[in-house]
């Protein structure tokens, strides 16, 4: 595979690049996985949370659920973004996060963390809206699913999920 991919990319005789050009985008589908740095300010009453890449604030109970949260929060975000063809910004160094200059700052003890999230995984996870396809069978499969009573939508999806290897 590495053969034909670099045959491609240095634009030799690739007898079939079309196998090149899924591997390429299943390589850059895998690198969907994101980890932005997070200010964590804890008061007497919660944790507070800050993702200065993505303008996020929010809040969780304690770390746990404030780190979930902002989990959370980053994938909605994210994907709003991709949704309305906007850029999404690549996540800083943590490195680079001032703590001091943070909305929270003053507020209560503040640290920074990563936290980490699958943008196609969460995807996957949060947007179960349904789209309606129209798909062709024969008459004789359609009437032998009817008798069986099988579900064709539930099936498709299935088949579906199989064939791409993706599971919810």
């Amino acid at each position: 595979m590495k053969d034909l991919q670099r045959q491609y990319l240095e634009g030799g005789d690739c007898k079939i690049p079309n196998l090149v050009n899924i591997y390429t985008l299943k390589m850059e589908v895998v690198n969907m996985r994101k980890a932005y740095p997070v200010i964590f300010t804890q008061t007497q009453d919660v944790v507070l949370i800050e993702v200065p890449d993505l303008s996020i604030l929010s809040e969780g109970k304690d770390i746990a659920d404030a780190i979930e949260m902002a989990r959370d929060a980053i994938g909605i975000n994210i994907i709003s973004r991709q949704d309305n063809n906007e850029t999404v910004p690549e996540p800083s160094a943590i490195s680079d996060i001032d703590i001091e200059k943070g909305t929270f700052a003053g507020e209560g003890s503040n640290f920074t963390s990563v936290v980490d999230i699958d943008i196609d995984e969460y995807r996957r996870k949060v947007d179960n809206r349904t789209v309606r396809r129209n798909v062709t069978i024969p008459n004789w499969l359609n009437v032998e699913a009817e008798k069986a009573h099988i579900n064709v939508s539930k099936v498709l999806q299935e088949a579906l999920m199989q064939k791409l290897n993706v599971y919810r």
